[in-house]
């Protein structure tokens, strides 16, 4: 019988099988003795948390018995064909995060061999970035692919839903309520008035609604068009939210109704609108790491804006500002006096709760401007409040 049968057939048995698993080592006391497969998922997670690259253990410096993943390209791309076959891809992908900031081995992302080895995700997305270039003529390709494959995951999760959500928002927010008569919308104008309902009003003695308020689709002359800005903190920190910061850029640059420019800073400011069509060129174009000029990237916002009360400006930063403070904080001030709808995302992605100024999320929400992390899927339905405006639906606890 083998051990994963063992464990099967008894409780304690796969307890200690799990214990064992985790605790690692031979001399464990768990009396578990692991064989075929679990010998070589345990050997698979012994190469990454329990030697550092040269072999040694990095908290008592003395060699273990498991080699590492070394420097060896072929043997990293070994190990990541391991963890694909023997654990889900939610931990392949928290494995492989782990093996770029333990052993550094972003260097061996270099590797065109490596590259088309590793699961694709939103974190060797923000790796392959911050080396784009330093990446040889060889893996540039494969690098694309692989960032391709991410977006292409993304939009297919994201876009439909983003689509719809918005398009409600907008058209809830052409209605007017002077319509003509063949622009009238009856389900609308009925469940706007049904306060006024006479019971006995009606010409067969079965009530009738006095439509008091009449609610109609605004014709499409008058169809209400937002300008959205999204403004993108590059810095290294913001990796994943820049990736889905361009993926959303592409979908709402795809619907008519808006018109969308994203524009992403470090300490210099630079506008992407024109590549919004393909969102893997807007990635390649941004340069993840250096500092932060927050007041910088919002002077350049504040001078695209024509139509202040249907503009919508979604800064999606940590605000750790390294400019000037006071000046950053006017501009948001004067924005939302001109009627700007201005957000303050400090993460757009699924990464939990995120690193950021204080102090600075606290200035602005004194200005009327929450600071709040957001999930990529809550996204859409955050936006579609600021196109109808209503309050923003803060996520708990911000």
């Amino acid at each position: 019988m083998t051990t994963v049968q063992a464990a099967a057939a008894d409780p304690a048995v796969e307890r200690m099988r799990r214990w064992r698993l985790v605790l690692g080592g031979e001399s464990d006391g768990t009396g578990c003795r692991l064989t075929g497969r679990d010998a070589a998922m345990d050997s698979a997670l012994a190469a990454l948390y329990r030697g550092s690259a040269d072999g040694s253990d990095g908290a008592r410096g003395r060699q273990t018995r498991s080699a590492g993943l070394g420097g060896s390209a072929p043997q990293v791309a070994r190990w990541l064909g391991d963890i694909r076959e023997y654990f889900p891809t939610s931990v392949v992908q928290l494995m492989q995060q782990d093996a770029i900031s333990r052993l550094g081995l972003d260097r061996l992302l270099l590797e065109p061999e490596m590259l088309e080895a590793v699961e694709p995700d939103v974190h060797l997305v923000g790796t392959l970035l911050s080396l784009k270039h330093a990446l040889p003529e060889t893996t540039r390709e494969t690098a694309r692919a692989v960032v391709g494959a991410v977006v292409a995951e993304l939009e297919r999760r994201l876009a439909d839903r983003t689509r719809s959500t918005l398009g409600g928002a907008l058209d809830r927010s052409a209605r007017v309520n002077r319509p003509r008569h063949r622009d009238i919308d009856w389900g609308r104008t009925i469940r706007a008035n049904l306060k006024n309902y006479l019971p006995d009003a009606g010409p067969d003695g079965r009530g009738t609604v006095v439509p008091e308020r009449l609610v109609g689709y605004a014709r499409a002359r008058r169809a209400v068009k937002k300008d959205v800005i999204l403004c993108i903190d590059q810095s290294g920190s913001m990796a994943a939210s820049v990736v889905h910061s361009a993926v959303f850029g592409a979908v709402l640059a795809s619907m008519h109704s808006l018109d969308t420019r994203l524009v992403v800073f470090d300490t210099s400011v630079v506008d992407l609108t024109e590549q919004l069509t393909d969102p893997v060129d807007v990635l390649f174009a941004t340069r993840l790491g250096g500092g932060t000029d927050i007041n910088r990237a919002l002077a350049y916002c504040q001078s695209r804006i024509t139509r202040p009360s249907e503009t919508i400006v979604v800064l999606i930063s940590d605000l750790y500002e390294g400019g000037i403070r006071s000046e950053m904080l006017k501009r948001v001030a004067a924005m939302k006096a001109s009627g700007v709808q201005f957000i303050a995302l400090l993460a757009l992605s699924d990464e939990g709760a995120p690193a950021y100024d204080h102090n600075h999320a606290a200035a602005l929400a004194a200005l009327g401007a929450p600071a709040f992390a957001c999930t990529p899927d809550v996204f859409p339905d955050i936006m579609a409040a600021a196109i109808e405006k209503r309050p923003l639906p803060v996520p708990a606890g911000t």
